[in-house]
């Protein structure tokens, strides 16, 4: 179970790391092109969604494995799939089914996370 959570959190962590940078530094135009929300929002609102997404990615990680403040890992977990929750509603207010579904899943292994990780402690 364990060498299972670990490769989940792996898993997310890059794409939250890769996602929070491409959000955190690019320009707005070309992110537009892979992240069809980020002309609906402020820049500063945009880049704070990296921000976090970059500290979620380190969360996920770094505590457990550090053995420092482990609770903050399933922390970062629950709020990745809050976040993700929220996108949900984003994109079914916008009709964007195909983004749905894949923050359906990061969602889901989310929740697995911090479930799993909370019982852990």
């Amino acid at each position: 179970m364990n060498i299972a959570l670990w490769v989940i959190q792996g898993i997310l962590a890059a794409m939250f790391l890769m996602a929070g940078v491409s959000k955190s530094t690019q320009p707005i135009p070309r992110l537009v092109k892979t992240v069809t929300w980020a002309d609906r929002f402020p820049v500063s609102t945009v880049r704070f969604v990296g921000i976090v997404e970059l500290l979620a990615a380190i969360g996920l990680i770094l505590p457990w494995a550090l053995n420092m403040l482990p609770v903050l890992t399933p922390l970062a977990a629950t709020g990745i799939a809050v976040v993700m929750l929220l996108a949900i509603i984003h994109h079914v207010k916008y009709k964007e089914t195909k983004a749905i579904g894949f923050n359906a899943v990061l969602l889901l292994l989310a929740a697995f996370v911090a479930y799993s990780r909370f019982a852990m402690l």
